[in-house]
């Protein structure tokens, strides 16, 4: 089992809505936090409030950080490693969404989303792995999505960046395994946080309408299913039943998921506005 109390634990995107989840929970399980942000003012306001709610647990460090290219990952690197503290578990959480046809969506913004969504989580894992690897301990923590397992028009872009990271992570558990590594990779449905509102663009941006509410996931509760499957040391964790039944439909009934995306499709998109 991975613990969580007394674990020195990186946090990417920690003023976010899991960001913040995930350090409300683990702090009140013990950990020791290191939290990363972009916007550094942000993450600390936000950490003075979980603060003042959950009085276990201890704040490290919160770093300003840019991991949209890799100066930015190596700054926050080495910045970490100035601290002198072992790092036992990363947790890349860090992302960015973006909607829109391929063609329409300006290249500068899906290059910015390939970035950060997939190799920030290349780049600090590389940093951090090392040491890991030669105490043999760690745990390396990817947040994919359940777009990382099944394709979505409007979402070419964002689906490449969680598939890529789902394969990144199965390939790397097989690498880390002799050295008691452990790797996890967590794949949420759509929840109520910021990313909901995600810059769109084009055709199919148009048309968009906002998903059902009753369709969203409860970032706490997604959290907490999420650091029950790190403690248990699961390489997948499927944290919402909604991501969970995409994923089996996906493995065992394609065909159907197809017409159910469609169907789905088509709520969520107005087809006949022009």
């Amino acid at each position: 089992m991975t613990e969580f109390k007394n674990a020195t634990i990186l946090i990417t995107g920690a003023a976010g809505g899991f960001g913040q989840e995930l350090t409300r929970q683990l702090l009140a399980a013990g950990g020791r936090l290191i939290l990363s942000d972009r916007d550094e003012t942000l993450l600390r306001q936000r950490v003075e409030t979980i603060q003042n709610e959950v009085k276990s647990g201890d704040i490290i460090a919160c770093f300003g950080a840019d991991l949209s290219d890799q100066q930015g990952c190596e700054i926050l690197g080495d910045r970490i490693k100035s601290l002198n503290i072992p790092i036992d578990i990363l947790i890349n959480n860090a992302g960015l969404g973006l909607f829109g046809r391929s063609d329409e969506v300006p290249a500068e913004k899906w290059e910015t989303l390939m970035q950060v969504n997939l190799l920030a989580p290349l780049r600090l894992t590389n940093q951090f792995l090392p040491d890991m690897i030669a105490r043999k301990q760690g745990h390396i923590v990817n947040i994919s999505s359940v777009a990382g397992w099944s394709g979505r028009a409007g979402l070419a872009h964002y689906c490449a960046s969680k598939f890529g990271l789902r394969g990144f992570s199965e390939s790397l558990f097989d690498e880390v395994k002799p050295y008691n590594v452990k790797v996890t990779a967590v794949y949420p449905f759509f929840s109520r946080t910021p990313i909901l509102k995600s810059e769109k663009y084009g055709t199919l941006a148009d048309s968009l309408k906002d998903l059902p509410d009753g369709w969203l996931t409860d970032p706490a509760e997604v959290m907490k299913a999420t650091l029950k499957g790190i403690r248990y040391n699961k390489l997948h964790v499927f944290p919402d039943r909604t991501g969970n039944l995409i994923h089996l439909a996906k493995r065992y009934a394609p065909s159907l998921l197809d017409r159910i995306s469609v169907l789905a499709n088509n709520i969520i998109v107005d087809r006949d506005k022009k």
